[in-house]
């Protein structure tokens, strides 16, 4: 991994990566988390214009903003992984390596999204505003444990989003990962590109990788202890293997 080189960290379905600990472990290196459409300062951005295309779209505007034609390092959590796949298949000369982290490879790993694709808009509020009422059970569900800071940062991951963008993000990563078309692009994005592979400890026996990318992953990693949410259990540890998948 160059210093010169930027990793840019591309959210999932809830939440930002806008992460004060995580990005203080990639120093001197230039580090970005924006904020996808829907979410954090663009949370108004209508929902109808809410969609994985959009966010590949989305993604291309805000990286020439930022670095103009300079290629980067793209990690992406769960839904993130997907969209960070998608933008490396169709601007394969801005990408220099993948780390895909729990990325939505098949429908399998949308189960939760398809649950949230089949809710009306007031079921969708209602689901998030029970979330937002207890962070700490939220995070319960996900494994972690529901200390003060956690639970903190969990109230924030909550707010980053209304439901009208879980609600639109969700059908599209549905529509994307079960369409025909999916893997042959990550297929192709494996073929260009080094992809890396990191998974949580509890979370890694849900995650539907496929045989495939697991002979051809440049690099498979474990994180002992976590689950889907790594970087909010273990900062350091995250940071530090995603450190050593690029620079390998």
């Amino acid at each position: 991994m160059s210093a010169s080189t930027p990793i840019v960290f591309v959210h999932g379905l809830i939440g930002t990566l806008q992460v004060p600990d995580l990005s203080i472990h990639f120093e001197p290196t230039k580090t970005l988390a924006p904020d996808l459409l829907g979410y954090g300062d663009l949370k108004n951005v209508p929902a109808h214009e809410v969609s994985l295309p959009a966010q590949v779209a989305h993604l291309d505007r805000v990286l020439r903003q930022n670095f103009g034609d300079e290629p980067v390092h793209l990690v992406g959590h769960s839904v993130g992984g997907a969209i960070a796949a998608l933008f490396a298949h169709a601007h394969p000369e801005r990408v220099v390596d993948l780390v895909s982290v729990e990325g939505n490879f098949t429908l399998k790993d949308a189960f939760w999204s398809a649950s949230v694709a089949g809710m009306s808009q007031e079921q969708a509020e209602a689901m998030l505003e029970g979330f937002r009422t207890d962070p700490a059970a939220w995070l319960a569900r996900a494994g972690v444990s529901a200390e003060p800071l956690l639970a903190e940062v969990a109230s924030r991951y909550l707010a980053q989003q209304p439901a009208s963008t879980v609600r639109a993000m969700a059908r599209s990563v549905v529509e994307e990962t079960g369409s025909p078309g999916y893997l042959p692009k990550l297929r192709d994005v494996f073929s260009r590109h080094r992809v890396h592979l990191l998974a949580g400890e509890r979370s890694r026996p849900g995650w539907d990788v496929q045989d495939w990318a697991l002979r051809q992953a440049n690099s498979i990693t474990v994180i002992p202890g976590t689950g889907h949410m790594i970087m909010l259990e273990q900062p350091q540890a995250f940071a530090s293997m995603v450190k050593k998948a690029l620079q390998g």
